[in-house]
């Protein structure tokens, strides 16, 4: 296991590389990475060259994550990426907004919530690759059953991978982190 000094965006190409690299010793095939404006999947596709995991997923922020009706990806990188055999999820996020509307609007606690905030106490990267990995899953990106590895980070950039069999989101609590591979030290 790797440990970073800082999390976000400087630890972005070291815990790519990790990731590529854990992927390639265990031949996994499926690779989920979060990026929110595609420059996180691109450096991922600048590091694997020609070599490395085929299956490539890319999880963004759902439309209307910043502002309502917002898709942060500019159309002509979500091309690119596509273009490049990498796919592309826009979704609602597994562990909040139905949810987190109840809450803003009415107050208390969620489900959701307490367990977004329980994965946090490793980091927001874990949290986030966890959730990628469920909600690549459940839209049928990643095969079931499997061994995956999952990049999730901070802020922006990436700073954490995981190789990670998720369930599906109504099995949630089968989702088994195998490995951490890298991860921001203290979990920031």
């Amino acid at each position: 296991m790797r440990y970073w000094e800082h999390p976000g965006e400087a630890a972005t190409r070291p815990a790519l590389r990790a990731a590529l690299e854990r992927a390639r010793a265990l031949g996994l095939e499926d690779l989920v990475v979060a990026s929110t404006t595609g420059a996180t999947m691109r450096m991922l596709l600048e590091e694997r060259g020609d070599g490395g995991p085929g299956n490539l997923v890319c999880v963004t922020h759902h439309v209307g994550f910043r502002s309502p009706g917002d898709d942060e990806m500019p159309a002509g990188e979500r091309q690119h990426l596509i273009d490049r055999g990498v796919k592309v999820l826009t979704t609602t996020h597994l562990l909040a907004n139905l949810e987190r509307a109840v809450t803003n609007q009415f107050g208390g606690l969620y489900v959701g919530g307490v367990v977004s905030h329980t994965l946090r106490m490793f980091g927001q990267g874990l949290k986030v690759a966890v959730e990628i990995a469920v909600m690549a899953l459940d839209a049928g990106l990643v095969p079931y059953g499997k061994e995956i590895v999952a990049v999730g980070g901070t802020g922006s950039g990436a700073d954490t991978a995981v190789v990670i069999r998720p369930a599906h989101a109504r099995d949630f609590f089968a989702t088994r982190i195998v490995e951490i591979i890298c991860m921001p030290r203290g979990g920031t």
